[in-house]
């Protein structure tokens, strides 16, 4: 979330960054509205005062009341004068409450604005490709889609998964079962070697949770919701690890932290309607690992460099060709400043696939989720910047590894950094 003061400050250069974005939002208004409250609450505040006076007034008047012989109440107009002043107040702070709603059902929809080094542009056709890693295999035949050899191999059954469940799940069967799991534990491994700090976390997460890192209000039809109670079910193991310091103040000494987490992930994928409807491209239901930053504002970009490149290293691990893409200004998410894609070669469908998106979010979601940190040498606090990304989504690995090391005659080899995991060296 923005800081109002900054956008008061700077109605003009939010506006534009909002049209970078794509976005529609009345600032002016928020603004206005603002404006108001303060106004209210300075009468409200001035009331306080005059109200206090007064008290004291009644105060000293049953002082004198007591010491002398007297029996004639001399308060009862200040009396009445207060309860006047009090209602006025209330009807002002009710009015200020009203306000305060409105101001931050705007502000909760604003998003970031983009780093001065983010490419402008209107969509995806304006993302900038920064490097490759490693040509695409040369196949002396025609390459398959993973969900083709799957079915062959029998490791993946979707047919068996839609009568379970519905569309866009996936049953993982035998090698197809273990090699998620191989991959699940190889990334863990491969993140803790790297100074990230293992969490498994609970995959229910409340509202406010989601709130702190973005998901609401903003994107609520993309959720999987529990009704009584209510819960969320995490779309990305980022809602509940950036939460752990929600409301905290962090010592300068702490920082940076990096933790990393297996979850299931949960999306609706409203508006996807027609699009990837084979494979495990875009499901429901799937299995992620995430990196997640706390750091000073200072080394966020240092970090988000740090952070893209872990996430990359695993990829070439497993001998995945890939790209690094910068996105621009009308393609990065909601809460992000800045954003890199690694997008994976998949040479069944011939073409790059998105397996992780690594952000630098600056303060916006720390805002939220008031995450602070304290300086050693200096007073107050100030907010942190969080950084995270995708190091990897596991069911987008395993497609990758089935088409890019599938065989002529049907059979997928093992990367060899899995096999000792995998205990096999070729599905066959």
């Amino acid at each position: 979330m923005l800081d109002i003061k900054f956008i008061r400050e700077n109605p003009d250069f939010v506006k534009e960054a909002l049209r970078l974005r794509n976005y529609t939002i009345d600032i002016d208004l928020l603004l206005a509205l603002e404006d108001e409250r303060k106004r209210l609450q300075q009468q409200a505040d001035e009331l306080r005062s005059q109200r206090n006076i007064i008290s004291e007034e009644i105060g000293m008047m049953r002082k004198l009341q007591l010491k002398s012989d007297h029996n004639i109440d001399t308060t009862k107009d200040k009396t009445a004068e207060v309860k006047v002043v009090s209602d006025t107040i209330k009807s002002l702070e009710e009015t200020i409450s009203a306000a305060e709603d409105k101001i931050a059902s705007i502000a909760m929809i604003i998003p970031n604005i983009p780093h001065a080094t983010v490419p402008i542009g209107k969509d995806e056709t304006a993302n900038v490709e920064i490097r490759r890693w490693s040509e695409p295999r040369q196949f002396n035949f025609t390459p398959l889609n993973h969900w083709d050899i799957a079915k062959t191999l029998d490791i993946i059954d979707f047919d068996r998964a839609a009568k379970i469940a519905g569309a866009r799940f996936a049953l993982m069967k035998g090698h197809g079962a273990r090699l998620e799991r191989a991959l699940m534990n190889f990334m863990l491994d491969h993140n803790g070697a790297r100074g990230y700090k293992e969490i498994f976390p609970p995959i229910l997460v409340n509202r406010q949770s989601m709130t702190g890192t973005g998901q609401l209000p903003k994107f609520a039809e993309e959720l999987f919701r529990t009704a009584d109670p209510e819960f969320y079910l995490v779309p990305t193991a980022e809602v509940p690890v950036t939460n752990i310091h929600a409301g905290e103040i962090l010592k300068e000494e702490e920082l940076p932290i990096y933790y990393t987490a297996y979850t299931p992930c949960f999306r609706r994928e409203a508006g996807s309607y027609g699009k990837d409807t084979r494979g495990l491209i875009r499901q429901h239901q799937f299995n992620k690992i995430e990196l997640v930053k706390f750091v000073k504002p200072e080394h966020s970009y240092d970090e988000l460099e740090g952070l893209t490149a872990d996430a990359a290293d695993i990829l070439e691990q497993l001998g995945l060709p890939y790209r690094v893409m910068l996105l621009s200004t009308g393609d990065i998410g909601f809460s992000a400043a800045k954003t890199y894609d690694i997008e994976v070669w998949l040479p069944g469908q011939t073409r790059y696939r998105e397996i992780s998106s690594c952000s630098n979010f600056e303060d916006f979601q720390a805002r939220r989720a008031k995450i602070r940190f304290k300086r050693a040498d200096k007073k107050g606090t100030e907010f942190v910047h969080t950084l995270n990304g995708s190091g990897l989504a596991i069911g987008r690995t395993v497609a990758a590894i089935i088409e890019n090391y599938q065989q002529k005659d049907g059979s997928v080899v093992i990367p060899d950094v899995l096999r000792t995991y995998m205990g096999i060296e070729v599905i066959k």
